[in-house]
């Protein structure tokens, strides 16, 4: 089971990579973005469009649909994201 979620988690954290290069342009390949790196601010230094984007990005690519009672920290980091998505994932089943 420990494996599983560790495989699970590092093909959710490298799709969410890759989609968020090629969606919002970003000049980095996946292996120069850290788990940790924050979405905002100095990280990534996304801005409110992106954030739409992610949005649309988690509808499109994991069927996935942003509820307003979630709670918006999973847009802190790539590391929150992927758990975002696991967690919304396992919920649905």
């Amino acid at each position: 089971m420990m494996n599983e979620n560790i495989a699970e988690r590092q093909a959710v954290l490298y799709t969410i990579k890759t989609e968020i290069i090629q969606r919002l342009n970003i000049q980095k390949e996946t292996s120069q973005i850290d788990d940790d790196t924050a979405l905002f601010g100095n990280g990534l230094k996304l801005d409110s469009v992106d954030a739409t984007e992610i949005i649309v990005l988690l509808d499109k690519v994991f069927d996935i649909q942003v509820a307003e009672s979630d709670d918006p920290s999973y847009m802190r980091s790539i590391n929150n994201l992927v758990s975002f998505v696991i967690q919304k994932k396992h919920a649905s089943r």
